[in-house]
């Protein structure tokens, strides 16, 4: 079984006042495991992006992976803004672009292993494609998504292949039916 911790980056509100902590349109997550630091998602401005992971005590240059859910502003918005400051990560997302030669992009088509205890469900189409991210939790697995636009319960069913899924993270874009 691996560790892992989960810190909500951004988001569109705010858990805390006080903590210097910035919220806006988007979302970003970091997943840290044993052997790995991977950030899901960038939000909309890499200027809050950075000033929340300064506030968080997250260095950029930990980073070893980032994912893009979907290629929507507040979801990759981050993106450039973060790429001088990481090292050599790789860049696992179903686009086609990388903003700077240190990231090393893995296009997503099939599901596939990120980490050890963390898969892709790969490219699922939609209204608008997406990936998410299923994680080996001790009670079962997360999903970890960024707007579900394929629909719940197709990423729910996509991630079902790597076992029971106990429980579903992030964002919920238009479902008022959870």
């Amino acid at each position: 079984m691996v560790e892992m911790k989960l810190t909500v980056v951004y988001d569109n509100e705010l858990y805390k006042k006080d903590t210097g902590l910035k919220s806006d349109w988007g979302f970003s997550c970091l997943i840290e495991t044993g052997g790995s630091i991977i950030l899901f998602d960038t939000g909309a401005r890499g200027r809050i992006l950075l000033n929340n992971m300064k506030n968080l005590g997250v260095n950029p240059e930990d980073i070893d992976k980032i994912v893009i859910s979907h290629e929507h502003w507040d979801h990759k918005g981050g993106l450039r803004a973060l790429a001088p400051f990481v090292g050599d990560v790789e860049l696992y997302r179903l686009g086609k672009k990388t903003p700077r030669e240190n990231m090393h992009l893995v296009s997503i088509n099939q599901p596939q292993k990120i980490a050890e205890g963390v898969y892709t469900t790969g490219k699922l189409r939609g209204f608008v494609d997406e990936q998410s991210l299923v994680l080996k939790g001790e009670k079962g697995w997360f999903v970890l998504v960024g707007c579900s636009h394929p629909g719940v319960e197709r990423i729910l069913d996509a991630a079902k292949r790597y076992g029971e899924v106990v429980g579903l993270i992030g964002g919920f874009h238009g479902f008022s039916n959870l």
